[in-house]
């Protein structure tokens, strides 16, 4: 729900409980802090993982409506540069903000590092319909040594077919687990060293849950031992805050 229920004075989290007929029931409408609930997202990334963002240079991929966009800005971003497949789906007030580089009709994995003054500091990624193993190449080679990157994992795109539920939804903890210890395998692969992981306070339309995964490219640092470990704690806890109570 976008905003908070109150029958009788009483807050309802859940959906499908029966209130009586004369009841008094009303909608506290949420405030949005962002053009999009994306926004929230990386905010809580932001916070979680220290990330300073102020003062950089950053590539937004998938952009889409700008929430991410909004939040970098919010947070003191010099410049963000705003790649996405489509085209005219940022926000206005994004649009014609002069600190906003709009790059639509782009495919990120075709996109390189001689369309641009410099490398990028910072880069954040929200895709659709494509695995993040082809996304995270092209992103390495566009951002500087030690350049950081926040990257949401949505298992129904990364998972395969067999794992996914009517509705495009995937469910189960160990499939989730699965998916997220394949992303960091690959992002290891490609030098990039994982810093933390999260889960998304907010839950898709669908019912997916989705995670946040913090990278920085080329520390030296030797591959996480314990990266299983970690996910499964950080799933488990995603699942007991996110899925609906019985």
């Amino acid at each position: 729900m976008a905003g908070e229920v109150l029958v009788d004075g009483e807050k309802f989290n859940k959906a499908g409980r029966i209130v009586k007929f004369d009841s008094n029931i009303s909608v506290i409408k949420k405030e949005i802090a962002y053009v999009s609930r994306g926004g929230e997202k990386l905010e809580k990334a932001i916070k979680e993982f220290n990330i300073l963002v102020k003062g950089k240079r950053v590539i937004d991929v998938g952009a889409s409506t700008g929430g991410f966009t909004d939040c970098l800005l919010k947070s003191g971003a010099e410049k963000v540069y705003c790649v996405d497949v489509g085209y005219g789906q940022l926000a206005w007030k994004l649009q014609k903000d002069s600190r906003v580089v709009v790059i639509d009709r782009t495919n990120i994995r075709y996109l390189t590092s001689n369309k641009f003054d410099d490398l990028f500091e910072l880069a954040t990624i929200d895709v659709s319909f494509i695995s993040l193993d082809k996304v995270l190449p092209a992103v390495y080679n566009l951002i500087k040594e030690k350049g950081e990157v926040v990257a949401l994992i949505k298992p129904q795109f990364e998972a395969g077919r067999e794992f996914i539920q009517k509705g495009g939804l995937v469910k189960k903890a160990e499939v989730h687990q699965m998916v997220i210890e394949r992303v960091g395998d690959k992002a290891q692969e490609m030098d990039f060293s994982i810093q933390g992981l999260t889960f998304s306070p907010l839950k898709k339309t669908s019912g997916n849950i989705e995670y946040l995964i913090y990278l920085v490219k080329n520390t030296g640092k030797d591959k996480i031992n314990n990266f299983p470990q970690i996910v499964e704690e950080v799933v488990k806890q995603a699942h007991q805050e996110l899925s609906p109570k019985k």
